[in-house]
């Protein structure tokens, strides 16, 4: 599995309609799709997947056009798919690449253990595979729940990835640690695993996926999500997890270089529920980081983290606070499809 940040030809958007949970904030949450849409094509393609053909025609025909009038390389293609919601990063395919190019692992998706509808999502992938969606990539279907959130890699065979999630029995009940291993050696080529036993965010339905906590940003480089509030909910739970981070070492017995992101002024919804807002759900595209904003206070010192974290990247903020109403954010919303060669 190649890490976010190697070669990519292509993001997964699966459109918010009026049979999901947005259908009552469509108008607020519709143009924060747009703007990642409108600023992944400076950089690379975008396929959507939509409830409804004419509103997949609508959006391919309006943003090639903008796509055309500004220059940009990027092309949208629009396609009909049913679907229960619109978190692709955990019902779309995960792109592994072998001897022979890029192959798309699409395991099962059960809503997150059984909490929310999921039959038309878990039903999306193939509908798009029949559509010719994936440049004529193979379709490796495995019978084994596992999110796209829940996993991050370095590209080089370790995934970090959160006990909570992975050994929650909703998910993949006959397999212990052992067993949920040996599953991502055989699919996803991974020979080592980084198991994190704390940590959480309030309101996350995820059961503690790992791209609301901490991701690789380069072989050597992990970020993180740090509360340095002794009164916050948070503080014990993720000072144990900096506490895990530290522990864990590169092959080469070296420990990680740790880089803490802020962390935001809570935000809650109407009814005074937390929402999970986390700067660690960030989107790394080919030339670009795409990073969450929330309209508080530490928006902009997550924003200069990131960017030099990733010198070599335009880091572009996209406005969040919407998405989160729905307990996930930017990295939640996107899968992307790996390109170029065979790993070395």
């Amino acid at each position: 599995m190649p890490a976010e940040w190697a070669p990519q030809s292509t993001l997964i958007l699966t459109w918010p309609h009026h049979g999901t949970d947005w259908r009552d904030r469509l108008a607020e949450v519709e143009p924060v799709f747009e703007q990642i849409a409108r600023e992944t094509l400076a950089f690379q393609n975008v396929l959507i997947s939509c409830e409804n053909v004419i509103r997949a025609e609508s959006l391919e025909s309006t943003l090639n056009a903008y796509a055309r009038t500004h220059d940009l390389p990027g092309r949208v293609r629009g396609l009909m798919a049913p679907s229960n919601d619109t978190w692709a990063r955990d019902h779309a395919p995960i792109g592994v690449l072998t001897s022979e190019g890029p192959v798309l692992v699409d395991f099962q998706f059960n809503g997150w253990g059984g909490k929310y509808d999921w039959e038309k999502d878990n039903a999306i992938t193939g509908h798009l595979a029949r559509q010719h969606a994936f440049d004529g990539h193979p379709i490796e279907t495995v019978d084994f729940v596992l999110e796209g959130g829940s996993i991050d890699s370095d590209g080089a065979g370790t995934l970090l990835t959160t006990s909570q999630c992975l050994l929650t029995p909703t998910r993949n009940p006959s397999h212990d640690r052992r067993g949920i291993e040996a599953v991502l050696g055989e699919t996803l080529g991974a020979d080592r695993v980084l198991w994190l036993d704390h940590g959480y965010l309030a309101g996350d339905d995820t059961d503690c996926h790992i791209d609301t906590l901490a991701r690789f940003c380069s072989a050597d480089t992990i970020t993180y999500m740090r509360c340095e509030d002794p009164t916050d909910e948070h503080y014990g739970a993720l000072n144990a997890m900096e506490n895990e981070l530290g522990r864990f070492t590169q092959r080469d017995g070296t420990p990680y270089r740790l880089v803490p992101l802020p962390w935001p002024d809570p935000i809650r919804d109407a009814a005074g529920n937390r929402l999970p807002a986390s700067y660690a759900n960030f989107l790394i595209i080919n030339g670009a980081v795409l990073a969450p904003v929330y309209d508080v206070a530490q928006d902009d010192a997550a924003v200069a983290t990131l960017t030099e974290l990733f010198p070599d990247r335009q880091v572009i903020p996209i406005p969040c606070r919407s998405l989160i109403e729905q307990g996930g954010s930017l990295h939640c919303l996107i899968m992307q499809i790996p390109s170029g060669d065979a790993p070395v």
